[in-house]
């Protein structure tokens, strides 16, 4: 007897019934399938943590309510992916359908398993681009233009329905405890997930919010209501990327000049996001190891867990690391200048090797996207080939960004009563100042674990030194030619190899 034919629809990190176009795709062929594999190897993963599982556990919920509007609801299964697509594939005639992803090491090898399953099962497999990333992408000249003609085609519509498939358990979506995870202390304080959640925040931010983003982006007093806060729906899928760039640019259409700049600067970052998640494509490695590899041994010896402790848990005696930490590890989201101020810190004045700070902020991040994750870890610890040295002094960041002191004092309650004077530099009180406070450095709030100037100083001659060396020019010149930007780059600059001059960004 025949097997039945189905379509399955694999989803992954795209997690809505709109914009789909593989559930489009496979509905116009048949009995849809769609399924969502909860995988033990990511789950139980270095970089995965509860908050992740309650904001999926919040989209999973969602989208099978949506697709059983539709006539089929999601069917979840726990296991890994193969032994779940072959018990599936002993049940019926299947033809696969899945956006193309970029993500983590092991979500990659995964990939490359399922394609040589399916070709040694002689089965259909169908991988279709989910945004601005190109797979096997020939040359970077062409990717600008590839991302614009993606953002412009029309979305693709919902099915009108989907054919059910009878007798088919559609299989429980686990609680943290059913699957062996700790319970997630930040569930109420982390963002909603779900297409219904990202719409929401989408709609305030065109229509309200958005107005302040260019000015406000950069203070962590502002940066909350100002950034769009959609990353999460965009890393998880609720909402794909030419549904918020072409929402975007209808409301630009009719912008005031204040709002014109700020959603023009917008959609500068969404065009950067595809940009840094191809470079995870092009080259997954990059997760695991340094981008160039002449910066191999740099830091990888001279680890210090005590310094790395006291960064996780926001306790250096830098208010504004501290502040900025404990927002994070809080709330699960952080604006990007303080994302890239905590990581120069660690690379920095810490100078610790980036791979396990990166671990320790990909669980932090509720929004943590892989691609743009590693390659702004390695950015902003200097192993990634870009000329410029990223070095933040978190002094002068909390003087710029939180004049009074007032972020700090939310997230350091034991710095209220410090003086507004003293509330950037704690440690220069006196100690009768100290007393007076009733914060004493040291016991209430800890003494810096670094002196900054020495700690710069330092970092300095170290990366200088590593620059000398003849093979770094080499590989940083290799790793430009592959995956530097080619937008709106003179013909000249493209041709040029990257200076090897040791610059500073000291802000």
């Amino acid at each position: 007897m025949a097997k039945p034919s189905v379509q399955l629809v694999w989803f992954k990190r795209d997690l809505r019934v709109r914009d789909h176009r593989p559930l489009y795709e496979a509905a116009q062929r048949g009995a849809v399938l769609p399924l969502y594999i909860i995988e033990p190897s990511l789950l139980h993963a270095p970089d995965f943590a509860p908050s992740h599982w309650t904001f999926l556990r919040d989209c999973l919920r969602e989208l099978r309510a949506e697709l059983a509007k539709l006539g089929q609801p999601l069917i979840v299964r726990v296991g890994e992916t193969l032994p779940v697509l072959q018990s599936f594939a002993e049940q019926f005639h299947l033809s696969i359908w899945s956006h193309e992803e970029t993500s983590n090491w092991l979500a990659y090898r995964r990939d490359q398993a399922v394609r040589r399953w399916r070709r040694e099962q002689n089965i259909e497999y169908h991988e279709l681009p989910c945004n601005g990333v190109v797979r096997r992408l020939k040359s970077r000249d062409e990717w600008a233009a590839i991302w614009e003609e993606r953002m412009r085609q029309p979305k693709t519509p919902m099915p009108k329905a989907l054919t059910p498939i009878p007798g088919i358990e559609p299989g429980a979506i686990p609680t943290h405890e059913e699957l062996g995870l700790t319970p997630d202390k930040r569930a109420d304080a982390i963002q909603r997930g779900g297409e219904i959640a990202g719409r929401r925040w989408l709609t305030s931010f065109f229509q309200v919010r958005g107005v302040n983003y260019q000015r406000g982006l950069s203070s962590p007093l502002s940066a909350a209501d100002a950034c769009s806060r959609l990353s999460p729906y965009l890393t998880w899928g609720s909402l794909s990327t030419k549904q918020v760039v072409q929402e975007l640019r209808e409301n630009l259409a009719s912008a005031t000049p204040r709002w014109e700049r700020s959603l023009l600067a917008f959609q500068s970052r969404l065009y950067w996001r595809c940009h840094f998640i191809q470079k995870l494509e092009d080259e997954p490695a990059l997760e695991n190891q340094n981008f160039v590899r002449a910066y191999d041994g740099l830091r990888e010896s001279e680890f210090a867990p005590e310094k790395f402790g006291a960064w996780q848990h926001g306790a250096t005696g830098f208010p504004m690391i501290d502040a900025c930490m404990r927002m994070l590890n809080a709330t699960g989201w952080l604006n990007f200048r303080m994302r890239s101020m905590l990581t120069a810190f660690a690379a920095y004045d810490l100078w610790l090797h980036w791979r396990e700070p990166a671990l320790h902020l990909a669980r932090q991040f509720v929004d943590y996207e892989p691609g743009i994750h590693y390659c702004q870890m390695q950015m902003q610890s200097g192993t990634s080939g870009h000329t410029t040295i990223r070095l933040y002094n978190p002094t002068k960041q909390a003087q710029d960004h939180d004049p009074n002191g007032e972020f700090i004092t939310r997230w350091l309650p034991e710095l209220r009563a410090v003086p507004v004077a003293f509330r950037h530099t704690p440690w220069l009180m006196s100690g009768e100042q100290q007393r007076k406070a009733g914060c004493l450095i040291g016991k209430h709030y800890p003494a810096p674990i670094v002196d900054h100037e020495r700690a710069i100083r330092h970092a300095r001659q170290r990366i200088s030194a590593f620059r000398r060396n003849p093979q770094l020019a080499e590989e940083v010149s290799a790793v430009f030619q592959k995956h530097g930007s080619r937008r709106q780059m003179p013909e000249a600059r493209k041709k040029a190899a990257p200076s090897n001059q040791l610059r500073l960004f000291d802000d």
